[in-house]
């Protein structure tokens, strides 16, 4: 019987946060937005490059219903967003602490690997390349994988389903609200990671455990598992 941890990506496996950053300024400096440091871009980076900009301008004093922004004036931003970060999306990037422990760990005992992320896939894709962790991940589900994405338990469920492998035998790994209810709605184990890129207090996200070190996760995923 298979088993498998399916892992979110920004915040979780990967510190994106100061790449985020940099394809966010880049933006609001062209279109006239105040620059962010990267203690706020960690509080709003799991959502997507669309909400991240629309709140981050919100944010500005609502800014929103100041100025001439519109939808196509929001697709521009997001657009520009992301041709920007995909050509600078590993510069500053940094893995979490043991992931790669970990990620041999699941060779050694054939756990499958797996990504849900709400990065779009080619992006996704792209940046695991670039920090040469790729080669671990059995399969890699994006935001446009699917017609659906987290927090809708459908695209964890349809990960599993591909890969054929039940919910009870599995366990995700995320830092956020979004990725916890994901978690929760499809009935498989959750691991909190901490500093991750979320407003809420940690106590007021669901979660079966809470870990600042991968390490720690082998004998989560040993108990669970039944490894």
């Amino acid at each position: 019987m298979k088993n498998c941890l399916v892992f979110d990506l920004d915040g979780t496996l990967v510190d994106t946060a100061p790449d985020l950053m940099m394809a966010h300024n880049h933006v609001m400096k062209k279109y006239g937005y105040s620059e962010m440091p990267v203690s706020t871009i960690r509080k709003i980076a799991g959502r997507g490059a669309a909400s991240l900009l629309m709140e981050s301008i919100d944010a500005q004093g609502n800014l929103i219903n100041k100025k001439n922004f519109d939808k196509k004036t929001h697709e521009k931003m997001t657009n520009d967003f992301i041709s920007y970060y995909r050509q600078n999306i590993s510069g500053h990037s940094k893995l979490r602490k043991n992931v790669v422990s970990l990620l041999d760990w699941c060779k050694e005992k054939e756990i499958v690997c797996a990504v849900c992320t709400n990065k779009k896939e080619d992006l996704a894709i792209k940046l695991l390349k670039e920090i040469n962790i790729y080669k671990y991940f059995d399969f890699i589900a994006g935001a446009d994988t699917f017609d659906f994405r987290k927090p809708d338990p459908k695209h964890l469920t349809e990960i599993l389903d591909i890969l054929q492998i039940d919910n009870k035998n599995s366990i995700m790994l995320g830092d956020s609200e979004t990725d916890a209810n994901t978690a929760k709605a499809a009935k498989v184990h959750f691991v909190l990671i901490k500093d991750g890129y979320t407003e809420k207090s940690l106590d007021n996200i669901y979660h079966d455990h809470l870990i600042d070190d991968f390490e720690n996760v082998k004998e989560i995923a040993s108990n669970y598992l039944n490894i």
